[in-house]
């Protein structure tokens, strides 16, 4: 009897095993992978990405323009066409196919390049230790044994094991559901220990919320449990205004296309004209209704309004979010940086009678020497203050450190002295009241007195007092305790309240003009800070801002949702708010139709960025603020958002008018057509020159995406209404119509033309009126008062010629069925599109009045 083969034993996992153990299976050492030996991994398990972010190869584009319903549609008529023998019609009608397309693919081509630039900019950075060296590499290259540095503000890159931490806190909110950070440290887990429990593990998309660790990467990419994940449920993100704009927007072309298809085959059929004829005309015809551009035009709009504000310092790093950007109808930021200078300075270190405080000054100047959290201005003031006083860290050892969070507003470090080797010394600084609550006495000169309700009362009047006149206090204070290993959140009590750290950061000298340029596109800013209200209100008002409406986190907690909603409307100014405050406040201003722009810049602002219409943040942000975001600023400066708004407006807006002008002018051709064919001998237009004509007339409208844009699309937000695009496209269509059904009485009647001249003739007018229509139709202005963009007026023009001189092209005109014309017809055809032309600028008018 065989014996049976027993399987091996699985490999305990990553998070049960010795650190040393890892480093030995993955052939890592603390030194870090050589340069060689990272770049064969790289090769062997690909780069660290879940998955790609919107950018498709040479072959991925070139199927993207054949997936297209539309060109399917197109290349079953040829198919039909082949199968009845008729050559010559399917040779055109894959020539037409192949010629859209490869004006797709070139323009998406280059559009595709220009946003991969512009993420390579934004590509999130990694420091790693390689060959012993510290280096700082793109995410995508890390490979499984690379050792990580994270510190405060960084997004961890790959899944790792925690070689060393200081006070690391790990945000993993997106893995676990647990909204508060946890804490990482070396050391085993259970085998069986569930993800949540992994604590010696740190993740992929993780946030490090404070604190430093040397972690060794064991898996990348889609290995990840993020990777895997995504992979599960393959998620896709929230569908924008815009992109719904459009989808429901194509919605109503197939309904109507397929409407006219029938129609026209159904009345064919019925005037029996061969079935194969009738069909191809019919598909045509429906072809030719819709903008089969329409993808191309978008990502050639959408990519050089992309460069364009690249140019002005916007980044973009979600296309869909220009749309969102120029739509956007209330900004949120902070004052920080943004409304302020951002370069804070320590005005003063006083104690509790407002005195300066030599003593106040050294202690804050450990407690930020010594912090390992999240890196901030205020601590930079107070280094350089120090270093200005000729202060160091000499003679003291750090012991303990409780981080910094958003809750309780304060950070404490644990000392040591070498003066005093018996005790240690907790020294708290943060906002004034979570300080100030810990407190049982303050120090009065050389004396530590009970902390009294006349205390309290006077030490609070002198924090209101220097908030009103603009500056930023924070409270110190301290506790003396015993020797021990570790000190804990509960160690925070029985303090004593040593001073008062004045800040100053004046407002910026521009902020209050740029406010003032973003309302007049109606465009509200509010301030959400988490200062006092004091200071909040001070910069506010100086800046223009109502603040009697001011709200403060205390007075947002007790509101319900529904009053939320009308007091943020209303309110300009939030104070003393936390972050989740301050991502319910961006709800509540969505909740009453408003596209909600917020700027942040910490680790603190990714949920507000992420819940936000458009996520706005900095170059130099924290990782997780820069991921979380969809724009990011070169510099703040709400002068370069200004311009980020108009920007977006003007990429919508030219989106826009290709969609209206393209819809109107092929609906009103194709309702003409379809009307006039049972009551022609022939068909109005042979299948070939309507893909023709709608090819060329689509030439222009590539440089649509640089066409000039009037101030009056620009004053305030748009959005892709598709009942708004189907009445445009209705009205133009049906005085394009109008036009039409004259010029076939003219051919029929005046000029008694054959089938090959009245196709010729309608060949060459229904091109025309589609080329100027798109001079009236490109402003809301009367036609000659704008002028249209370089590009646009010069292929045009180009086209136009081409329209004019196919007819007299021999071979070419032949191959479609054209014919020379008479002087006095061509006359005939140009007098009827200048009418036509009179005609829409007249209509165009009495469209647009509500609008002027």
């Amino acid at each position: 009897m065989a014996r049976r083969s027993v399987p091996p034993p699985r490999p305990d996992p990553e998070w049960s095993r010795p650190a040393n153990a890892m480093l030995a299976s993955l052939g890592a050492t603390r030194a870090g992978l050589s340069q060689a030996a990272a770049a064969e991994r790289l090769r062997r398990t690909g780069p660290n990405i879940v998955r790609e972010e919107g950018h498709q190869g040479v072959i991925g584009l070139a199927l993207r323009q054949i997936q297209s319903p539309l060109v399917l549609i197109l290349v079953f008529a040829a198919l039909i066409a082949g199968v009845m023998q008729e050559w010559l019609e399917a040779a055109i009608i894959l020539s037409i196919v192949l010629g859209s397309s490869a004006l797709g693919f070139t323009q998406e081509y280059r559009a595709s390049n220009a946003v991969a630039q512009l993420r390579q900019r934004l590509a999130l950075l990694a420091k790693v230790r390689r060959g012993g060296e510290v280096t700082a590499i793109p995410f995508s290259e890390i490979v499984p044994g690379d050792i990580v540095l994270l510190s405060a503000g960084a997004i961890v890159p790959a899944d790792a094991i925690v070689l060393e931490a200081q006070d690391l806190l790990v945000s993993e909110a997106a893995l676990t559901g647990e909204s508060f950070p946890v804490e990482k440290r070396p050391g085993l887990a259970a085998a069986d220990a569930p993800l949540a429990e992994r604590t010696n593990m740190v993740f992929l998309g993780a946030s490090v919320r404070s604190g430093m660790a040397e972690v060794l990467v064991v898996h990348t990419g889609k290995a990840t449990q993020y990777g895997a994940i995504a992979e599960r449920l393959k998620t896709k993100p929230a569908e924008t205004d815009f992109a719904r704009g459009v989808r429901q927007f194509g919605g109503l072309l197939v309904q109507v296309m397929v409407a006219v298809v029938i129609f026209v085959l159904v009345v064919n059929q019925l005037l029996g004209r061969p079935f194969i004829e009738s069909l191809l005309f019919a598909v045509a015809l429906g072809v030719g209704l819709s903008p089969e551009l329409l993808p191309a035009i978008i990502s050639v709009t959408l990519a050089a309004g992309a460069r364009d504000l690249a140019k002005r310092g916007v980044l973009v790093r979600q296309l869909d979010a220009i749309e969102n950007l120029g739509g956007m109808t209330v900004f949120c930021t902070d004052k920080t940086g943004t409304l302020t200078e951002g370069q804070i300075v320590l005005e003063a270190a006083t104690d509790v009678h407002g005195q300066a405080s030599p003593e106040v000054t050294r202690l804050a100047f450990l407690n930020a020497a010594f912090e390992t959290g999240i890196a901030n201005p205020l601590d930079e003031a107070l280094m350089a203050a120090g270093a200005a006083a000729g202060l160091e860290t000499k003679g003291h050892l750090k012991v303990d450190e409780i981080p910094y969070d958003f809750t309780r507003k304060r950070l404490t470090i644990v000392v040591q002295s070498q003066a005093a080797p018996q005790e240690r010394l907790l020294i708290t600084k943060g906002a004034f009241s979570n300080v100030l609550d810990l407190c049982a006495t303050w120090r009065d000169g050389d004396r530590e007195a009970p902390l009294t309700a006349a205390a309290r009362a006077q030490l609070e009047a002198l924090f209101q007092a220097r908030g009103e006149e603009g500056f930023r206090v924070l409270a110190l204070a301290t506790r003396v305790m015993e020797v021990r290993p570790d000190y804990v959140l509960a160690d925070e009590t029985q303090m004593c309240f040593q001073g008062f750290l004045v800040f100053m950061d004046p407002p910026k000298p521009e902020a209050a003009e740029a406010i003032a340029a973003l309302a007049a596109l109606g465009v509200a800013v509010k301030v959400l800070s988490g200062d006092n209200r004091h200071v909040v209100g001070h910069v506010a008002r100086s800046l223009g801002l109502d603040t009697d409406t001011l709200l403060t986190g205390a007075e947002v907690a007790v509101l319900k949702d529904e009053a939320l909603w009308n007091l943020a409307e209303r309110t300009a100014v939030f104070a003393e708010v936390d972050p989740q405050q301050k991502e319910r406040i961006v709800r509540a201003l969505q909740r009453m139709g408003h596209c909600v722009g917020y700027l942040g810049d910490g680790i603190n602002d990714a949920p507000s960025l992420f819940t936000a219409d458009v996520g706005v943040s900095v170059e130099g942000a924290v990782d997780v603020a820069r991921q979380s975001a969809d724009v990011v600023l070169t510099r703040r400066d709400l002068g370069v958002l200004r311009d980020g708004v108009v920007g977006g407006r003007r990429t919508f807006a030219n989106t826009l008018k290709y969609i209206c002008i393209t819809t109107s002018a092929n609906f009103g051709n194709m309702v003409s057509m379809a009307l006039a064919a049972p009551f022609l001998p022939f068909l109005p237009m042979a299948a070939s020159q309507i893909l023709l004509n709608n090819f060329l007339s689509d030439l222009p409208s590539i440089a649509i995406a640089s066409d000039t844009v009037e101030a009056s699309q620009l004053g305030s937000a748009q959005r892709l209404g598709v009942a708004d695009i189907r009445r445009f496209m209705i009205v133009f269509g049906l005085v394009s119509s109008v036009f039409d059904l004259l010029t076939f009485a003219v051919l029929l009647r005046l000029f008694r033309a054959n089938e090959a001249t009245f196709q010729t003739a309608w060949f060459v007018v229904s091109l025309l009126t589609e080329l100027a229509v798109v001079m009236v139709l490109r402003t809301r202005l009367p036609a000659w008062r704008s002028r249209p963009g370089t590009l646009l007026a010069v292929t045009t023009a180009g086209v136009a010629i081409v329209a004019l001189a196919t007819p007299y092209l021999g071979g070419l005109s032949a191959l479609f069925g054209l014919t020379p014309l008479s002087g006095v017809l061509m006359a005939a055809l140009l007098a009827i599109v200048l009418g036509y032309v009179a005609a829409t600028e007249a209509v165009k008018l009495w469209f647009f009045r509500p609008h002027r």
